[in-house]
């Protein structure tokens, strides 16, 4: 089975391993997808990570973080810019998600950088998701 989106389906697996109260969740390895994992571990949305070689392309496993009440911290994720349509900022017009108490993930020609860090940059670039 080929993936179109492997962002997409990242998310998708993240969120779907949150609703069924999981501890933690595979998924296959790429640069963007741990640059993107690390981001959320930096801002709490997530307890850690781990990177697991198997000889092939390698997994990243994901470790779920929740309240006390057993609810997810993160309330959302959304992947922003598709394979089909590409959304673009530049530095003054960078997103606030929920008001800055949610994260927006840019891909800017610094690297991948969370909404904060490009401000700090002054860097614009491609919207990649949001988590909240």
């Amino acid at each position: 089975m080929s993936i179109t989106d492997p962002i997409a389906d990242m998310l998708t697996v993240i969120r779907n391993a949150q609703a069924a109260r999981k501890e933690k969740v595979d998924f296959p390895a790429s640069q963007i997808k741990l640059s993107i994992v690390k981001i959320i571990k930096d801002n709490g949305y997530i307890t850690d990570y781990r990177q697991i070689e198997d000889g092939k392309q390698g997994i990243i496993r994901v470790y779920l973080r929740y309240s006390s009440k057993r609810t997810g911290i993160m309330t959302g994720l959304k992947r922003v810019s598709r394979c089909s349509r590409r959304v673009y900022v530049d530095k003054d017009s960078i997103p606030y998600v929920y008001g800055g108490n949610g994260l927006a993930i840019i891909s800017t020609s610094k690297g991948i950088v969370s909404d904060k860090e490009a401000r700090r940059l002054k860097s614009g670039g491609e919207v990649l998701c949001y988590v909240w």
